[in-house]
């Protein structure tokens, strides 16, 4: 699905932003397609306005960054797309299916998975065992649920550190163990909530590193929420930018990165690489 451009509504305000071409992924035939559509998107906590008519697209193939500042509501959507919330108005479509309102499990069925802000694995079990918890998506059969967790680990090269006990793990290795346990759940779409945060900026290139592979390689989609902008401007295509619950701008990394409203509210004059 194509659009001449779309309309964000900013403070009562009507902003068109131009329609960026997106590549497609390597060896795709076919034009990129919607595979999240969020449409004035919601979600109202009595008088605060977590989540204000926020609407975005992420189509198939593509990796996009939502950024903003801390409390601009950026989690509060990613729960409202994974079903840890429930939208106060607006809707939510996955592949063209209304997935508003929906339980996890629910919404993880029909290929999204998601990391967490706050890395937590089961320090006792193994990193294996770990990843394997996403494994058992829509299955009790322990040999599904290890070949996931083995493809899971080898695409971020930790197939190695299988054995370990997770407890044994550096920061950068925990960080990648959520990913692996969210990609052992086959997803179309995966959401990624601040998977950088706390690395050193060689840490950092690796996870960027590794986030395009999966992208290119396994056809990945990909939507992320990053506050590390020398990650944001090397991995997305697109970017969207909330504050106070409301997109105030989207467009290319460039686009966003030079936009007035954007370096008032968050990124200032700080150096973006």
């Amino acid at each position: 699905m194509s659009e001449p451009s779309r309309t964000v509504s900013v403070a009562a305000v009507s902003v068109t932003v131009e329609t960026v071409s997106v590549r497609r992924p390597e060896g795709a035939s076919e034009p990129a397609r919607p595979l999240l559509e969020v449409d004035g998107a919601s979600k109202h906590f009595q008088a605060l306005r977590a989540v204000d008519n926020a609407s975005l697209i992420v189509d198939e193939g593509e990796i996009v960054a939502l950024i903003g500042p801390n409390g601009a509501g950026k989690t509060t959507l990613f729960n409202l797309i994974a079903g840890a919330l429930a939208p106060t108005a607006g809707r939510i479509r996955f592949l063209g299916s209304e997935i508003g309102g929906w339980r996890p499990d629910q919404v993880c069925t029909v290929g999204i998975g998601r990391t967490f802000q706050i890395v937590k694995p089961f320090a006792d079990m193994s990193v294996i065992e770990n990843v394997m918890v996403g494994g058992f998506r829509g299955t009790t059969d322990r040999r599904i649920a290890a070949r996931r967790a083995e493809a899971a680990l080898r695409m971020l090269d930790m197939w190695d550190q299988r054995a370990r006990p997770a407890s044994a793990l550096t920061l950068p290795d925990r960080k990648r163990l959520e990913v692996a346990r969210a990609l052992a759940t086959e997803p179309k779409l995966l959401l990624l909530d601040e998977v950088m945060a706390g690395l050193r900026p060689t840490e950092t290139d690796q996870m960027v590193a590794a986030f395009h592979r999966l992208n290119r390689e396994h056809g990945v989609t990909i939507l992320l929420i990053e506050h590390v902008m020398r990650a944001v401007m090397a991995l997305a295509q697109r970017v969207y930018v909330l504050h106070h619950g409301v997109i105030i701008s989207s467009g290319t990394p460039a686009q966003v990165t030079s936009d007035p409203k954007v370096l008032e509210s968050y990124l200032g004059t700080a150096e973006l690489s």
